[in-house]
């Protein structure tokens, strides 16, 4: 964290009115602790504490829902990896009327050969189920006070905020910066978290799969009534059908792909069971550096 206040303070990012606001997504180590101690150190910066982990999604918009009144705000996460440099040309893009300016990276060459192949994979697929997201976008973005407000209005439980943001609309530009290695710690995101946050994506933003299946179904009706006919030809033909061990393999296939079926089906069936009880999505155990007059945001 000390890294992150040196570089912002040496590039000049911080002026009179900004602030920095560093959200803690229930950790359990002393990231709190060193929050406070800024907070109390330098008067720019403000540290808000969730109650316990919610998630990346939930943790990112407790900071923007904190922050509405600022005339512009950037997410970013704090790993340094994303350039802070760029945020100077983000800020010159919405002051020439851009409400939106995402920060995309020109290349993933700091990533692994495997992380390259799935996210390359990731956004043709969102793209093809008809999903707006900016390529190669993650988090590092610019949001104008009215932009911000309008996301806000989004109270969907699961939330996947990369998909949401173009759906707010407003005049929008990207800016393109390289991302650096991380410098410390290792990732929070393990693949087990990344196939998650691609299903809470895919799931929340689209019913796409359903149609899909739809679409499997019918053509396998089809299929079979090909495969009908085609038994019928051949024992009026050779006067009997054999082939227990194929009939076995589609058994075996069509049981999968029932299941398969089911689960895309439960998916939907759960987001929509989570969504009608209407649970708040974060709790904000503690706050540093706010001013007292400064309005608490719902969860």
């Amino acid at each position: 964290m000390g890294d992150y206040l040196n570089d912002m303070i040496r590039q000049n990012l911080v002026q009179a009115e900004s602030y920095i606001l560093f959200v803690d997504d229930g950790s359990r180590d002393d990231t709190w602790q060193q929050i406070s101690a800024a907070a109390k150190e330098h008067s720019f910066v403000r540290g808000l504490k969730l109650s316990c982990n919610k998630g990346h999604q939930a943790a990112l918009l407790a900071g923007l829902a904190n922050a509405t009144q600022a005339d512009a705000i950037v997410s970013i996460d704090a790993d340094l990896q994303d350039d802070i440099n760029a945020i100077g040309r983000m800020v010159q893009s919405y002051m020439a009327g851009h409400e939106v300016v995402y920060g995309v990276r020109a290349s993933r060459q700091t990533d692994t050969a495997f992380k390259r192949t799935t996210a390359e994979l990731f956004y043709r697929m969102m793209t093809f189920m008809g999903v707006k997201q900016v390529f190669n976008h993650a988090d590092f973005r610019l949001l104008s006070q009215r932009a911000c407000a309008a996301l806000l209005e989004y109270h969907e439980r699961n939330i996947y905020i990369r998909g949401l943001v173009p759906l707010v609309g407003f005049p929008a530009e990207e800016v393109f910066y390289d991302r650096k290695e991380r410098k410390a710690g290792i990732s929070k995101y393990p693949l087990r978290k990344m196939i998650a946050l691609a299903m809470e994506g895919i799931t929340s933003m689209t019913v796409s799969p359903l149609r899909l299946i739809t679409f499997v179904g019918a053509g396998i009706g089809a299929i079979s009534v090909l495969l009908v006919l085609c038994a019928i030809a051949y024992w009026m033909l050779e006067g009997y059908v054999s082939g227990w061990s194929l009939v076995i393999i589609v058994l075996f296939f069509m049981t999968g792909l029932q299941m398969l079926s089911l689960g895309i089906v439960g998916e939907y069936v759960g987001k929509i069971y989570l969504e009608t009880k209407e649970r708040p999505r974060y709790h904000i155990e503690r706050k540093e550096g706010f001013p007292v007059n400064h309005p608490s945001a719902p969860a």
